[in-house]
């Protein structure tokens, strides 16, 4: 099924959009603008597809670039009543003046060296009165008498309503109000966040063999399990914090992404057993390859997330960048792409290996035209 899009508003990844805002925040902080240079941001998209994920990117972002520590206010509006945003009324001290008492999420540190989001999530499944009483925070940072500090940024999200998920139309005066995009799914940028984030090996291999996997939300269909990238990610932490055994967890990562792809996916992993030993790799041995494609990526994966666990050891990756020169080139490259993902700059930190460097002349070329 085609996805349906917001006609007149741009589209773009969550990676992309976080690039964009937070690079444009990171300007405005560092040039010492008011924030309210930028307007208020307002994220549409499906459920599951990494918006409140992408906010805490942004955060972070935002505090590497200006080194300012970044606290994040996450408020549902889904839950809150119109009063709930003004505060409680009681009298002033002569009884003759109703004063409101202040919400609690107008209590932010003003300091000079901190910067506030306010994350007004799910905003289009909040009644059209709780939408009406964002009027001013969204423009003035304000409600009532009550104002947010200057060092605050306001950014909303919510489902489109397309999505059949809980929605209300965006009232017009609101929505004048806001910078919009629309955020919609991309496995590249899943998978570098994914890799940075610790997220399970057999998940990542999986959805690099399968990436029509990573989301697959359906309006037309009555589903209530399904795959997105928040719903990967839950499956991830089963892995990762119960057990790794997908014969074990199958009916719990079923009850997530749904029977069908939970069934393929352990299916799938079955080839683990039969990957040459990750340790003998990063130790420098040469333990003959897999030649299935579907073993490939399975390796390529195990190899990404050790990788990721021993970045520190540039003996150990400059081993594994050896082995790699006996993969097929496709994978080869897929996989030292995947390396520079493990963190930030890490690419600078490969460049001073030398195995790196020999990589880089018998393969380099191929970077650009990947398409794993």
């Amino acid at each position: 099924m085609k996805e349906m899009k917001i006609s007149n508003i741009p589209q773009m990844d969550i990676g992309k959009a976080v690039e964009k805002l937070s690079g444009a925040y990171c300007a405005v902080i560092n040039k010492g603008l008011p924030l309210k240079t930028m307007p208020s941001v307002m994220m549409w998209g499906p459920p599951g597809v990494g918006k409140s994920q992408g906010v805490r990117q942004m955060a972070s972002k935002i505090g590497s670039c200006t080194g300012k520590k970044v606290n994040v206010t996450d408020v549902r509006l889904l839950l809150f009543n119109p009063i709930d945003l003004r505060g409680i009324p009681t009298s002033n001290e002569d009884k003759t003046l109703a004063v409101w008492l202040r919400p609690k999420i107008f209590q932010m540190d003003d300091s000079e060296d901190v910067i506030n989001i306010l994350f007004l999530d799910e905003i289009s499944a909040a009644p059209q009165s709780v939408q009406a009483a964002a009027y001013q925070i969204t423009l003035d940072r304000t409600v009532g008498e009550h104002k947010l500090p200057d060092n605050c940024i306001v950014i909303a999200a919510g489902n489109r309503v397309t999505d059949k998920s809980v929605a209300f139309k965006m009232p017009k005066a609101l929505a004048n109000r806001l910078m919009h995009i629309e955020v919609e799914g991309n496995f590249k940028a899943w998978k570098q966040w994914a890799i940075r984030s610790g997220i399970n090996e057999k998940v990542i291999g999986f959805l690099s063999f399968r990436q029509n996997y990573l989301m697959e939300f359906d309006t037309t269909k009555d589903d209530l399990a399904f795959p997105t990238p928040r719903a990967w990610e839950m499956v991830s932490n089963v892995l990762n914090g119960i057990s790794g055994d997908l014969d074990e967890m199958y009916p719990l990562v079923a009850g997530i992404v749904g029977t069908g792809i939970a069934m393929e996916f352990r299916t799938w992993a079955a080839v683990y057993k039969d990957l040459p030993d990750i340790d003998e790799i990063f130790d420098g041995k040469m333990p003959k390859l897999p030649t299935r494609p579907d073993a490939m990526y399975a390796l390529a994966s195990s190899m990404v997330c050790y990788a990721r666990e021993n970045k520190k050891n540039m003996k150990k990756i400059a081993n594994s960048i050896r082995y790699a020169e006996k993969m097929p080139p496709d994978f080869s490259v897929m996989l030292l792409k995947d390396y520079m993902y493990i963190e930030e700059d890490y690419r600078q930190k490969l460049i001073k290996i030398p195995e790196f460097d020999k990589w880089l002349q018998s393969k380099g070329s191929l970077l650009n035209g990947s398409v794993r």
